[in-house]
């Protein structure tokens, strides 16, 4: 019998099984080693992952603590400005002298983008000791933006007439000493409590209005100063009385016009600093108001204001100092002055600038006076200012001029400053 040969088949398929065993190994292997890489790569990206949100964090936490101190540094402003004078009198009779006239510090904050306040604090005549010098608040009101033209604004506010009542800063003005007519008919720096707004009404046109305490009728003191002795100062300042104030000022490039009032009664009913039944039922009303401009044409500076008041119940207002009938120190039922000022930069280099300037002022702080008094002439006043302003930069000035009084000679003087605002 003849059986067929197995052998090559046999061997060939124990060879086939013997491969297919080993693929299918080798294949599971394989898969259970991509299983593994593909848990290790997932690991990896999940670290990789918290890593970068660590740093993000760190990052953000770091952004956010640089922000905030830098909006912290910047919501709070400190400024401020001074001014020394040396006054030569060429009477030899009246005392030179030397006085660090004024140190003021700004401080500011800003609460939000609607909420702020603003302060100044004055230290006049470099110390206060024995009745002597003054520590006051010059301003210390907050300020709320209603909308982008009103503000609402309320605590001790300047009273917006003139121009150195609101702007006073040595760098800002000529001359050594402020203007007269600004000093004696405008008595500033003037201030008073008060709440009112202030905004734009139109491009350049600012307005500034409200309601505030009014002077006080009892403090009068001084016919050659005015009604400046019967400001307040925010100082327990008597309240029966109140006041009306606006300003109005329209503002181009090179020229300004504006005009100020002030309006109330000052007798307080007799109930002020210093009580007097002679004011009780009184009304002592003032009314004050100016109307000023400047001008600049290159370097040419022109300025001029003009400012008259009138005041009633000057009988019970003298009656009330202690003024005996004929007395020459009466108070003024109406006062009134003006000034022109020309200035022009000579020389200029950088912020440097050499301007010399000339200023003629007429005041009467006794225009006219109650008919049981009599008027001090000395108080119808002509003065003129001549000297030079040399700017070291914006914000430092050195300042001389000489002064001559047309009708007391004794205050004619040469003068020397140095000023300054930061």
């Amino acid at each position: 019998m003849h059986y067929p040969n197995f052998k090559p088949a046999l061997l060939a398929a124990l060879i086939s099984l013997s491969f297919n065993a080993q693929a299918e190994s080798s294949s599971a292997s394989l898969e259970q080693k991509l299983d593994q890489l593909q848990k290790e790569m997932e690991s990896l990206k999940k670290q990789l992952a918290e890593e970068k949100a660590t740093r993000n964090q760190q990052v953000a936490a770091v952004q956010s603590a640089v922000q905030t101190t830098q909006a912290e540094a910047s919501a709070t402003t400190i400024g401020g400005y001074g001014e020394a004078v040396y006054n030569n009198y060429r009477d030899g009779s009246v005392k030179d002298q030397a006085d660090l006239k004024r140190f003021v510090l700004f401080f500011g904050h800003r609460f939000n983008d609607k909420l702020r306040f603003y302060s100044e604090m004055e230290v006049e005549h470099a110390l206060v000791e024995s009745g002597q010098g003054e520590l006051a608040m010059e301003q210390a009101y907050l300020e709320y933006t209603l909308n982008p033209a009103v503000n609402l604004r309320a605590g001790l506010m300047l009273m917006p007439l003139g121009f150195l009542n609101e702007v006073h800063e040595p760098p800002t003005f000529y001359g050594v000493e402020r203007n007269e007519v600004e000093s004696r008919i405008i008595p500033a720096t003037w201030r008073e409590m008060g709440v009112g707004l202030q905004g734009q009404l139109a491009d350049g046109l600012e307005y500034n209005a409200g309601i505030a305490s009014s002077l006080d009728a009892s403090k009068f003191e001084n016919a050659g100063s005015g009604i400046r002795g019967m400001r307040s100062e925010g100082f327990k300042a008597a309240a029966n009385d109140l006041a009306l104030f606006a300003g109005l000022n329209y503002r181009q490039p090179g020229w300004l016009v504006g005009t100020g009032i002030f309006s109330g009664n000052t007798a307080q009913n007799g109930v002020g600093a210093t009580p007097s039944s002679a004011l009780q039922g009184k009304g002592a009303h003032l009314t004050l108001w100016d109307v000023h401009g400047k001008l600049s044409l290159g370097d040419l500076d022109l300025q001029a204001l003009y400012a008259r008041g009138s005041l009633g119940d000057t009988l019970a207002i003298n009656q009330a100092a202690g003024l005996a009938p004929g007395s020459n120190k009466a108070a003024p039922q109406s006062l009134w002055g003006w000034y022109g000022q020309a200035a022009y930069a000579i020389w200029k280099k950088d912020e440097m600038r050499l301007s010399p300037f000339v200023r003629y002022e007429r005041y009467n702080t006794q225009a006219k006076v109650d008919s049981a008094y009599t008027q001090d002439p000395l108080n119808d006043e002509t003065v003129v200012t001549a000297g030079v302003n040399f700017n070291v930069s914006r914000d430092v000035v050195l300042k001389a001029d000489w002064q001559n009084y047309k009708q007391d000679n004794r205050k004619d003087r040469f003068n020397l400053g140095v000023g300054y605002m930061f």
